[in-house]
C-alpha cells in the first residue's frame, strides 16, 4: 500500500528558516534543503535560496516543465536560466568556465530525497474541545488531512487523544476521512463573501473520554 504524502501549512515551512534547518515549498512540494546547505556550506551560490528560507518560491519555476524559467540572454542570443536573484546552486554560469561542474546529477529541484511532503493548497481553523477537561485549543490544519492526520497534530497538546472519541454535532467522525468528507465544511470562502468574521464561526470537534461511562 502507498503511503500517504504529509501535508504541510505555509506556517510549517515558515518555522524552518535557518541554514541549518532550511525548508521552502515551490509547485506544491516542500524540500528540507538542509542536506544541500551543509554540502555546499559557504558557498556564496547558497544566497538566493537563503534569502527565500521558509518560503514558497513558486515564482522561480515555469509550471509546465517544472523547471526553472528560461530566458533568451540578449548578449549571448543563448537560453538561460532566469535567476533575478542572483545565480544559485545548480544553476549554470551564463558562459563557459573551467570551475563548472556540468556532471552534477540531479539539480536539488528536481532530487526527491529533498521532497518532506506536500503544502496544503487550503488551511484551515478548526476548534479542538476535550469534554473531560473542558480544555480547547484552536489548531491550523491541512484541508487534505484525515482526521487521524489531524490527531497526530493534536497529540502535542493531548497525549492521551488516541483514548477519545471525536464527535461534530452529536456524529461520531470517520477518523480515515477528510473533515470535509465527515461533513465539517469549510465555510471561509463563503464568509468572506457575506463579509463576516471567519473567526466567529470556527467549527468545534468534541472529544470524549472513551471511559467516560457518562456519555452514551
Amino acid at each position: 500500500m502507498k503511503k500517504r504524502p504529509r501535508y504541510f501549512t505555509p506556517a510549517e515551512v515558515a518555522s524552518h528558516f535557518t541554514s541549518g534547518d532550511l525548508w521552502v515549498s515551490f509547485l506544491g512540494k516542500v524540500c528540507d534543503l538542509t542536506p544541500l546547505m551543509k554540502q555546499h556550506s559557504g558557498d556564496v551560490l547558497l544566497l538566493p535560496i537563503m534569502e527565500c528560507a521558509g518560503k514558497d518560491i513558486s515564482s522561480w519555476f515555469d509550471p509546465k516543465t517544472r523547471d526553472i524559467l528560461r530566458f533568451v540572454d540578449p548578449v549571448t542570443c543563448c537560453e538561460r536560466y532566469y535567476t533575478p536573484r542572483g545565480r544559485f546552486v545548480h544553476t549554470p554560469p551564463s558562459g563557459p568556465r573551467s570551475d563548472w561542474n556540468t556532471d552534477l546529477g540531479q539539480p536539488w529541484w528536481k532530487d526527491r530525497r529533498y521532497e518532506v511532503g506536500l503544502l496544503s493548497a487550503k488551511t484551515r481553523w478548526i476548534r479542538v474541545v476535550n469534554t473531560l477537561t473542558s480544555q480547547e485549543q484552536l489548531l491550523e490544519v491541512c484541508s487534505e488531512e484525515t482526521l487521524e492526520e489531524i490527531l497526530q497534530r493534536y497529540l502535542h497538546h493531548n497525549a492521551h487523544a488516541n483514548s477519545y472519541t471525536w464527535k461534530y454535532h452529536g456524529v461520531v467522525l470517520d477518523m480515515q476521512k477528510t473533515l470535509s468528507d465527515n461533513g465539517v465544511m469549510d465555510d471561509d470562502l463563503e464568509l468572506e463573501q457575506l463579509r463576516m468574521d471567519r473567526d466567529l464561526f470556527v467549527p468545534a470537534i468534541l472529544l470524549y473520554f472513551n471511559d467516560d461511562l457518562t456519555e452514551g
